[in-house]
């Protein structure tokens, strides 16, 4: 799925545990209409939506990938903002019900196409390998845990030397420089652009930056700094009327904003650091203007334990996660050997075929 350029995760294995956007995704009142998918592992739930995304895709519209935050090749969602469509798995651990079922939503049942009495033969196997993935998913949340509480030190202890002021001041001017007044209140998407993945920290930031035409990078390894000014882009951007998408820390969720993007208006801001990085080309501003290094480096030493062990914790927990997909894996052979994917690329076909049919007649 190289094709694409717009990618982000809709939810984050975080220190919080697993942080979900997905009902965040669509807006009924603003027209969207969302295609919730119900079914097992394996039952070709991705590769039905890498497949309309593929077809959306030659018909000329703009599509967003959401890969699976436990597993990068595959999707979670498929976003055609165009035509005000989501499509996306609405199983566990991101289980999504209609809210306004038939008017914004309909159900996509996979569970039509497989074979009951194949799965029944397979039921202890199931049983035993999904209690085996979520084992291996409760260890790596208690790595990330552990990461997250270190991370979190580290950006408090920034904090508390950070000209909180200074800062804000700083973005309040730059809001005024490069975000006008549109009018009304802007709607809000969040996103996370990284996400800690059985592949490591993954991270889409040249999604982003094919996406912006004017790109601002703040250079801040604690965040400290560059949550200040993003939360007050954030909240300018959206009292002015723009649609804004901020993407939160997929560690620290709750606690720092990493980057927003104003679609409308091709802007972005962005957070560097060891986890996001950004074309070398692209001016910085560095996160040391707001903050008194005299006074951090006290806790240097505290910090730095904090960074490696981070790092240690994160690499197991990507290990662990890359050991769940292997179970999930054998998961997946127990429900594709009761599957009928003839049936299922039928339909496919068919929904495909209606909504692009849609698109066109707008």
């Amino acid at each position: 799925m190289e094709r694409f350029t717009h990618k982000c995760f809709l939810g984050a294995n975080s220190s919080e545990g697993f942080v979900s956007e997905f009902g965040n995704c669509y807006a009924a009142e603003d027209g969207w209409r969302a295609y919730i998918i119900k079914g097992g592992p394996g039952t070709g739930k991705s590769s039905f939506m890498k497949y309309v995304a593929v077809k959306a895709a030659d018909s000329g519209l703009a599509v967003t990938l959401c890969p699976c935050s436990s597993d990068p090749d595959s999707l979670d969602a498929v976003l055609l903002p165009e035509k005000r469509l989501a499509i996306f798995d609405g199983t566990a651990p991101h289980t999504v019900d209609p809210v306004y079922p038939g008017v914004c939503e309909s159900i996509l049942n996979f569970g039509e196409f497989w074979n009951a009495a194949k799965l029944e033969a397979d039921k202890q196997t199931v049983l035993e390998t999904t209690a085996r993935n979520k084992a291996l998913h409760g260890a790596a949340s208690r790595y990330i845990k552990a990461a997250g509480l270190l991370s979190a030190d580290t950006f408090k202890t920034a904090l508390a030397c950070t000209d909180i002021g200074k800062a804000d001041a700083y973005a309040k001017r730059l809001c005024k420089r490069l975000i006008p007044k549109k009018g009304g209140t802007g709607r809000e998407w969040v996103r996370f652009l990284g996400g800690v993945t059985p592949k490591g920290v993954v991270s889409f930031a040249s999604s982003l930056t094919k996406e912006a035409k004017q790109i601002m990078v703040f250079k801040d390894e604690t965040g400290s700094a560059s949550h200040i000014i993003m939360e007050r882009i954030r909240a300018h951007g959206k009292a002015n009327g723009w649609e804004t998408v901020t993407m939160k820390n997929p560690l620290l969720p709750s606690l720092i904003t990493d980057h927003v993007f104003l679609p409308e208006l091709s802007l972005a801001f962005v957070t560097e650091n060891r986890f996001s990085h950004f074309d070398p080309a692209l001016k910085r501003v560095h996160a040391r203007r707001f903050i008194a290094e005299r006074q951090l480096h006290v806790s240097r030493e505290r910090m730095k334990f904090n960074r490696k062990a981070t790092e240690r914790l994160l690499l197991a927990a990507s290990e662990t996660l890359a050991k769940a997909k292997a179970v999930h894996d054998e998961l997946e052979r127990c429900y594709i050997g009761a599957m009928d994917f003839k049936k299922l690329t039928r339909f496919a076909e068919q929904f495909t075929e209606q909504i692009l049919c849609d698109f066109t007649h707008q």
